[in-house]
């Protein structure tokens, strides 16, 4: 300022009034900064110069850089305490977030798995409480996090068969449409055609003709009929087995917790393949039995044709006289057919029952029965391997961790300067 002048309209507000007060103060001169005149010493004289001013001596209390600066403290303190509740918020916000990908992320093994085990055994075994706890170890712990794996696996499998999850009515699809289909398809006319007759019963008697019925030439006739059941047998085994296994694969795949560990993911669809397998196997064996059994002809069987053959028109006492006209083959591949029309009627019903049993109730049952007793038997060092995670999974999880606990600390001391203030 100049002498003779002085600013007091402006910092009492005259001139112009602000939301804060005017506070007025005294910088160093360049002369004093080319002096190298310290700021303890610049402060002094400043203090001195209010004190003394006959125009701001009543100001002195509010002027000076101390005075300001206590005055933008407290003003930025107020701003900060305003803020702080939708600081807070967004703090919050993002810790439920992170959390909420830790979680789908999973938590380390170390951290939360002893814990969860630990909860288990309480709850299992609450009257051996101190004896199992004081016995946890690792591995136990490792063992329980597979199991429980296994079993997230598995009930999605089951919600896929049962129909919770698509898929297991393709099941449905193969005894509805595909066995029935292949059934009709079956070449019984041409196989039990005139000429066909003619040549396996001819073949059949050999260098003694039949006298009465020829029962070696309807033995040979049916048996020849059955095989053609074993292609849609197999199919529908061969089918049902197909849905199984890619509902494996889906469940997999859905199955959220086992992303994290590669290695398990491969070794439970390996294992679920494999008893998948011995179904089938089982199943085919079973399906091949049941046409095998259709090939037992009874006594009664035979009894009844010389009956259907005088209800015919043709004389029972006459029957070597046409045994190799036209109408004795054809009664014969009548007779081969209303029988095979009876069988083809059994199989439909029995072939599905028969697959449903050896693979479908078994897979919802069992399917990873042999792999827990696998699992029993490994040791820590095979256990972690089967809990080897992927590089990339650990490595998101480890910042996401890392990024919790700095939300989780900046909250904590927020709350703490609120609470001694």
């Amino acid at each position: 300022m100049d002498k003779g002048t002085n600013a007091l309209d402006v910092l009492e507000g005259r001139a112009y009034r602000l939301q804060q007060p005017w506070v007025g103060i005294v910088n160093r001169s360049q002369a004093d900064i080319n002096k190298n005149v310290d700021m303890i010493y610049a402060k002094r004289k400043e203090h001195e110069y209010f004190a003394s001013s006959p125009d701001y001596g009543h100001l002195a209390s509010k002027m000076g850089s101390e005075y300001l600066a206590k005055l933008l403290s407290k003003h930025l303190e107020s701003v900060i305490r305003a803020k702080i509740p939708g600081i807070i918020s967004v703090i919050n916000k993002s810790i439920d977030e992170l959390e909420s990908e830790m979680d789908r992320l999973g938590r380390p093994i170390s951290v939360d798995v002893g814990v969860s085990f630990i909860l288990y055994c309480c709850q299992c075994y609450c009257s051996l409480i101190y004896y199992i706890l004081s016995n946890v170890t690792i591995s136990q712990a490792q063992l329980y996090t597979i199991l429980e794996l296994c079993r997230a696996f598995d009930k999605i499998f089951k919600e896929h068969l049962d129909g919770g999850r698509p898929g297991g009515d393709r099941i449905y699809g193969v005894f509805d449409n595909q066995l029935p289909a292949a059934l009709r398809k079956l070449p019984f006319d041409r196989y039990l055609s005139m000429q066909n007759v003619r040549k396996i019963v001819s073949e059949a008697d050999g260098y003694q003709p039949h006298l009465i019925a020829p029962e070696q030439g309807y033995r040979r006739l049916i048996e020849g009929a059955l095989n053609y059941f074993r292609g849609p047998a197999e199919a529908s085994v061969d089918a049902v087995h197909f849905v199984l296994k890619e509902l494996v694969r889906k469940s997999v795949g859905e199955c959220q917790e086992l992303k994290r560990f590669p290695s398990l993911q491969s070794a439970i669809a390996a294992a679920s393949y494999e008893a998948l397998e011995n179904y089938r196997e089982e199943g085919r064996k079973t399906v091949l039995r049941l046409l095998d059994m259709e090939a037992y002809l009874t006594v009664e069987f035979f009894r009844k044709l010389p009956q259907e053959v005088e209800k015919g028109g043709s004389p029972a006492a006459t029957p070597a006289v046409d045994r190799y006209a036209e109408g004795h083959f054809r009664r014969i591949g009548l007779n081969v057919s209303s029988y095979i029309n009876m069988v083809t009627d059994t199989l439909r019903n029995s072939i599905p029952k028969a697959v449903v049993y050896c693979q479908v109730k078994e897979a919802k049952q069992s399917l990873l029965n042999y792999f827990y007793t696998q699992i029993g038997k490994k040791e820590g060092k095979d256990l972690v391997e089967l809990l080897d995670e992927d590089p990339a999974l650990m490595g998101k999880r480890e910042q996401c961790a890392k990024n919790l606990q700095l939300y989780k600390k900046a909250r904590d001391e927020i709350e703490f300067v609120l609470l001694i203030r």
